[in-house]
């Protein structure tokens, strides 16, 4: 009999169930903590015990309620870049410009995947993009239908490449800006060395998406709305179209420049659906009428990333989660200097499923494991690129990461499916990890 995996809710809820049954045997504790140039940062010799809250039942319940309070930016995000395509999407626009896309690309589909996942790849080395991906993975679903490729080709062009980058990053300013501040080092520095990393990381990562798509082809979609084969962009689709790609560069400039979050690129695509229902011809009922649309048809994945924080809160609310800290850390601090690498490593990947945030885990972690690597003769640059593998590399696998599943619920994956997908190269990354860090200690990799 054939085993069948439980849906991811099932899943979910299960590891809610079990964080709140180790909250009965891992004691509650903390660190104190202090505000550092308007960043809150753990003081590395301040663990101590505090009374703990186990969770119970209740708690369990409730989890799923405060992880969606919690989550509820981002929930709301989904829906409105969901309703904002089911808007875009009516006008054609889309459907017409991907259909002479492809047209013009006939029989170089891999190539237009490759130069895609490099694209992603770039902009998550140099802006951090992460949750911005989430704009582009509705135009992305459509391309690879159109190419011939699954749907999950679309989610590992966007997130897997754009995961790249992130995990390679040279520029980082919310990653690698943020970790070489708190561990005192000059700002970018040893960028050589990470432009050879986020090189191979990237090559690694076309490579394999490419070879996946190539596995996975199926008979590429031809029809559009109305079962049309062949789609012209009109004025009014031209109109959309301008508007769509003035939307998406200022995603990137408002990133970059502004600083944008959740909340401001929420905006943007309220705008941007408005707009578009109007200029596209669709009047103002029906723009309403085509939003709800889009919005409900990812209400499931939507609502999943509150569950998924559940786990989170568990460990939060019973006063758990630095004392699961305290003990990686503390497991690392005996080991020899080259095993000690290796240790600072796996502690990074493992906490980045209790702090999905870049800039939260570098707060967290970096003033404990950066004075630990001074003590077993690890650098402290090389102790900042162990932080942005584990941080980067579980991006696209860690189920509590938000904009993670919100991408998966916006290209119709379901998670155990995706695992399927990502966790070959999931290893490979973590190898190829490991080795940049071997040889970065080996080189003792600085200033220091």
């Amino acid at each position: 009999m054939k085993l069948r995996v439980p849906h991811t809710f099932a899943l979910l809820f299960g590891l809610v169930v079990v964080a709140a049954i180790a909250t009965h045997w891992i004691p509650a504790g903390q660190y104190d903590r202090q505000e550092v140039d308007g960043r809150e940062l753990v003081l590395p010799d301040s663990y101590h015990r505090v009374e703990g809250e186990p969770a119970g039942v209740t708690e369990v319940f409730l989890a799923y309620p405060r992880g969606l309070v919690e989550t509820a930016y981002i929930v709301f995000y989904i829906f409105i870049i969901g309703g904002a395509f089911g808007v875009i999407n009516a006008t054609g626009a889309v459907e017409a410009s991907i259909q002479g896309i492809v047209r013009a690309c006939q029989g170089r589909g891999e190539l237009i995947v490759a130069v895609l996942v490099v694209l992603f790849s770039v902009a998550g080395a140099t802006i951090g993009m992460a949750e911005e991906t989430l704009v582009f993975l509705p135009g992305l679903l459509i391309l690879t239908r159109r190419l011939g490729y699954d749907d999950i080709t679309a989610g590992a062009i966007g997130l897997v490449g754009a995961g790249a980058g992130f995990s390679g990053a040279f520029l980082n300013p919310f990653t690698v800006g943020v970790a070489q501040g708190i561990a005192g080092l000059p700002l970018f520095s040893g960028v050589g060395y990470r432009l050879l990393v986020w090189t191979v990381i990237t090559a690694i990562t076309v490579i394999f998406v490419v070879l996946y798509a190539r596995r996975n082809r199926t008979q590429a979609e031809t029809s559009g709305a109305g079962g049309e084969t062949t789609t012209k962009v009109g004025g009014r689709q031209g109109a959309v179209l301008g508007l769509l790609v003035a939307a998406l560069l200022a995603v990137v400039f408002g990133a970059l420049r502004w600083q944008w979050g959740i909340m401001e690129l929420s905006g943007l695509f309220i705008a941007v659906a408005v707009l578009a229902g109007l200029v596209g011809g669709l009047g103002a009922s029906g723009t309403g009428e085509r939003f709800l649309e889009g919005a409900a048809a990812i209400t499931g994945g939507a609502l999943v990333v509150g569950l998924a924080r559940g786990i989170l809160v568990i460990f939060d609310g019973a006063g758990v989660t630095d004392t699961i800290l305290h003990g990686m850390a503390s497991s690392v601090s005996g080991l020899p200097a080259s095993i000690s690498v290796a240790g600072i490593y796996g502690v990074q990947v493992l906490l980045n499923f209790l702090v999905p945030s870049g800039s939260g885990q570098a707060a967290l972690s970096i003033p404990i494991l950066a004075p630990l690597g001074d003590l077993v003769g690890v650098t402290r640059q090389t102790t900042v690129l162990a932080y942005q593998f584990g941080d980067g590399f579980s991006n696209v696998l860690t189920p509590t990461q938000g904009y993670f599943m919100a991408g998966l619920a916006l290209i119709g994956v379901r998670w155990e499916r995706w695992v399927r997908f990502i966790w070959p190269l999931q290893l490979l990354w973590i190898a190829t990890g490991l080795v940049f860090l071997l040889i970065a200690h080996w080189i003792q990799w600085g200033p220091f």
